[in-house]
């Protein structure tokens, strides 16, 4: 029973129809929901899927037992929220004085209002959905400052972060974030303190530290580029290796000059690839994608061409270069009447397969079986005729595809798998094993009297392949030292063994242990170092171990509880998230972002505040959502998943237009209609435009609060459980619901769009059917900055038309305001964004593999951080979701809805490393 009516316009029964019915509802008036009268509401039930009502009610009860459960330990202290508001009124007056004096001091101000300045926090602890230890959003708003504090090259974010770390506090600005913003703590540890010091004097003297960008870049092509020497720790783009020729290919001369690239004697085929690269980027150029090649122009081709010269010049293995340079695609001569374009990933896939085609061309004991080895013949064949294809230059891109599917091909065959085979920075000695293995169950000797030749020919193929050399010479002098006949086990035992030292010895090095345990620690590193024992009982599985002794088998009992050193930092890839910037998650006071843009998000919070006013059970909902993202691992943006942002627009979604009667009326439909189209935004009311976004939607805060305290806002009265099930169920599948009327959620065609009535768009009509990169430039600001030769280039870099290029066609997006589409952009504006030091150009990827448009910014993808991986975990983790309901409605309660993916990762790794530890030493004990 729902009362409401609208005076004037509808009645009770007229005004509840059209509520219910999003597509019908007339939103030309702003509607205050009044004057209560009665309506009964029946929904029809057509075309659902039928469940059994017992396992209904199990679901749902399972479901709400844990809602109530979680909310009552997540909920944000009152002394917490009041710690966080007393440390955002405190740095509000810092932003105050820091300002202020700019303000006067630079603009002549004298009479700048100090308390026009603000500090306002937007975001979950404003809107309602905060949990503890829940980060602080703050917007800073400074209305008179001209330029404003978010527009382009304007000096306050630099002089508040300045100001912050005068006062002590740990402060750091983020300019490759959509935004810019300044991440602050209270309390920063003094090493964290130095460094951040540190950081804020190089961007002074100009220095530019390309390698520890922002953990925040959005840009997917940001690459891990942490490249090292094997066995000497040097950078690989050191100097004295493969530097740029000092002269600059992008100087005066109009031809550009060649660069020189080298390839160190240590250095790997994929490592001198990623040098490669970072000299194209450097001197302005960009190798051929799929988003950008229609538009490459011909100086574009020309600089791509000489790099891939110079990287082919530059190959170590003087064979590998004389073959590589008979082919005619890489003979780098003109050629008649047809373009010479080639691509720099293409020019590395014909060296990664030339590599393996010549090293199946030598005779070797071990081999495939017949079938396969003819097969491997004609693919061979069919590469070398590839290579020398007469119009692979006219469209390149097609061309590298070729390249890439016919390596991928030579790349499975057993036989080049074996001849190729190396161990990978970081990977695990388990896994290379492993990976030898696997290869080896495809092939044999060649002959019988060839097993024992075999058998040596695969230990020396491993050993070759053993990363770091320090390891491998070690593995080497075990397997020459070693009398009589030895297995690929016992060489791989003797591996392990010495992977585990070096990897317990950095860590103890970098004291990641506890001091207490680091005596025992260097006992155990002897140990795994020590000589191997032959087994006394001659088992084939631990033919040669690293013994167990009475003197050593307490110390090797008390190793058991180490945690694996395997999966620390510091034997693990760079994470290009993670920095000696990156504060702690804990211990360091309060913390928060600061934001300079953060106009509309003041209002998307106050939307959000209002919708959690409309139905107590909003917030509940909301945060128990927001927990199970987080704990299941699908909730980091900056790693191609969601924010939990988009996970509240979710729940609202759903809650809005789905579950019938509706929990929420949409309160965009219910606001004031938007101004006539073409009516100028200036001198209008800031809750109806901000920056040019239409923003209106109904905010009476405490008429939305009265109403639904007297139940007159929806007529549904679905507990917490039912709600959660349905939510689960609308995510999981896109086929009939079996509570609602109703499909699931299409995810390949349907964009979340809670401000449009019945909540969906679709893909095609947005315009987001696929990806595409935008440049943005953003000028540093002028303060304490190091001063530039040239001005910088103008935000609307022009577009050189390329519709002549003879390349592949590409959906291209058309792009306006400060983003310029990065697939028109020409050469001059490429080498000014490398060059210039005056300002930042990146490129910034926009992904729609998941759509849910900002409910103001309505050209924005909330969820354009996701990625191709980050889907099919968001999926699955709803499919696992709906499986565990379903089968909890059946009394089967086998699976955590809610167990943290971190928990088990890390009981994983210490099974993985308890099982290494029985491998090395086995089961005997020696004397």
């Amino acid at each position: 029973m729902v009362p409401i009516m609208v005076p004037g316009k509808w009645s009770a029964p007229t005004a509840m129809a059209n509520l219910t019915r999003p597509d019908k509802m007339d939103i030309t008036l702003p509607y205050i929901l009044t004057h209560p009268g009665t309506i009964t509401i029946s929904t029809p039930m057509v075309g659902m899927t039928m469940v059994r009502p017992e396992e209904l009610e199990n679901q749902a009860a399972y479901l709400e037992g844990l809602c109530n459960t979680l909310v009552a330990g997540a909920e944000i202290e009152r002394g917490e929220i009041a710690e966080k508001e007393a440390f955002r009124t405190q740095i509000e007056q810092v932003c105050r004085a820091a300002i202020t004096e700019y303000e006067v001091t630079q603009n002549s101000l004298v009479n700048f209002p100090s308390p026009s300045v603000q500090l306002k926090c937007f975001g979950s602890l404003s809107s309602g959905f905060a949990t503890k230890a829940s980060d602080m959003d703050l917007g800073l708003v400074s209305p008179l400052s001209l330029p404003q504090p978010d527009a382009a090259g304007s000096p306050i974010p630099r002089l508040i972060e300045k100001a912050f770390l005068e006062l002590g506090l740990g402060a750091r600005l983020l300019t490759r974030t959509r935004v810019p913003i300044i991440k602050l703590c209270e309390k920063p540890p003094e090493k964290l303190k130095v460094d951040l010091l540190e950081e804020r004097e190089k961007w002074e003297k100009g220095i530019v530290d390309n390698d520890h960008a922002d953990a925040a870049d959005e840009d997917e092509n940001a690459e891990m580029e942490c490249l090292v020497k094997e066995g000497t720790g040097d950078p690989t783009d050191n100097l004295s290796g493969q530097k740029a020729d000092s002269s600059s290919p992008t100087g005066s001369s109009n031809e550009p000059a060649l660069p020189t690239i080298r390839q160190p004697e240590n250095q790997s085929l994929s490592a001198y690839y990623n040098v490669a690269k970072r000299i194209l980027r450097k001197t302005g150029g960009r190798d051929i994608t799929l988003s950008n090649c229609r538009e490459l122009v011909e100086e574009d081709y020309i600089m791509l061409n000489k790099v891939c010269e110079a990287f082919l010049k530059g190959l170590r293995d003087p064979e590998l270069k004389r073959r590589l340079s008979d082919y005619l695609s890489l003979s780098f001569k003109p050629l008649p009447n047809v373009p010479n374009y080639r691509s720099l990933a293409g020019v590395f896939a014909q060296m990664e397969g030339e590599r393996i085609v010549m090293l199946c061309e030598l005779d070797s004991v071990i081999g495939s079986v017949e079938d396969a080895e003819e097969s491997a013949r004609m693919l061979i064949a069919s590469w070398k005729n590839l290579q020398n294809q007469p119009h692979f230059g006219i469209e390149p891109l097609a061309y590298m595809k070729q390249l890439q599917l016919h390596l991928e091909k030579l790349k499975k065959l057993p036989t080049a798998q074996l001849l190729t085979l190396e161990q990978n920075q970081h990977e695990a000695a388990t896994g290379y094993h492993a990976r030898t293995l696997k290869i080896l169950s495809n092939l044999r000797p060649r002959n019988d009297s060839d097993a024992e030749a075999a058998t040596q020919f695969i230990i020396d193929k491993y050993t070759a392949g053993v990363w770091p050399s320090t390891v491998r010479a070690q593995v080497r002098d075990f397997v020459d030292s070693t009398n009589g006949a030895l297995s690929l086990v016992a060489v791989a035992r003797r591996h392990k063994s010495l992977q585990l030292a070096l990897e317990l010895e950095k860590a103890v090095e970098h004291r990641l242990y506890d001091p207490s345990l680091e005596s025992d620690i260097r006992k155990y590193i002897s140990i795994l170092r020590g000589p191997m024992r032959e087994s006394i009982v001659h088992d084939p599985q631990y033919d040669y171990v690293v013994p167990v002794t009475k003197h050593n088998i307490e110390t090797i009992k008390r190793m058991r509880g180490l945690r694996d050193p395997a999966k620390m930092a510091v034997n693990q890839p760079r994470d290009p998230y993670k920095d000696k910037l990156e504060f702690p998650k804990s211990g360091v006071g309060v913390q928060c972002d600061i934001n300079f843009a953060a106009h509309l998000a003041l209002h998307n919070t106050l939307l959000l505040r209002c919708y959690s006013h409309s139905d107590p059970r909003v917030r509940p909902l909301v945060l128990f959502i927001k927990h199970w993202a987080k704990v299941r691992g699908i909730n980091t943006p900056y790693r191609g998943t969601l924010s939990s942002y988009g996970y509240v627009l979710m729940m609202l979604h759903y809650l809005v237009n789905v579950v019938q009667p509706f929990v929420c009326p949409n309160l965009q439909a219910l606001g004031p209609p938007p101004p006539p189209e073409g009516m100028s935004p200036t001198g209008l009311d800031e809750t109806i435009m901000c920056r040019g976004h239409f923003v209106g939607f109904w905010r009476d805060e405490a008429e939305i609060l009265r109403l639904a305290q007297m139940n007159q806002l929806n007529g549904n009265r679905d507990s917490l459980g039912q709600l959660l099930r349905g939510f689960f169920e609308y995510y999981a599948q896109n086929g009939s619901m079996s509570t609602y009327p109703g499909r699931g959620y299409d995810w390949g065609r349907d964009v979340l769009s809670i401000r449009t009535p019945g909540g969906l768009l679709s893909k095609t009509d947005k315009g987001w059917t696929g990806a595409k990169t935008v440049i943005e430039y953003r000028p540093n600001a002028a303060v304490n900055s190091p001063s530039a030769d040239t001005p910088p280039p103008a935000p609307h870099m022009a577009l050189k038309s390329s519709a002549n290029l003879s390349t592949p066609t590409a959906t291209t997006e058309s792009v306006t305001g400060h983003e310029v589409a990065s697939l028109g952009l020409g050469k001059a504006a490429t080498n000014s964004a490398a060059t210039h030091k005056n300002g930042e150009v990146k490129e910034v990827r926009h992904r729609y593999l998941f759509a849910i448009e900002d409910p103001f910014e309505l050209d924005h993808n909330v969820a354009r951080t996701v990625t191709h991986n980050g889907i099919v975990a968001i999926r699955d983790e709803f499919r696992r979701a709906w499986r565990i309901i379903k089968s909890a409605g059946l009394g089967n309660f086998n699976e955590e809805l809610l167990q943290d993916v971190a928990v088990v990762k890390e009981e994983g790794e210490k099974s993985t490393y308890l099982q290494l530890l029985d491998e090395i030493h086995g089961w005997e004990l020696f004397e």
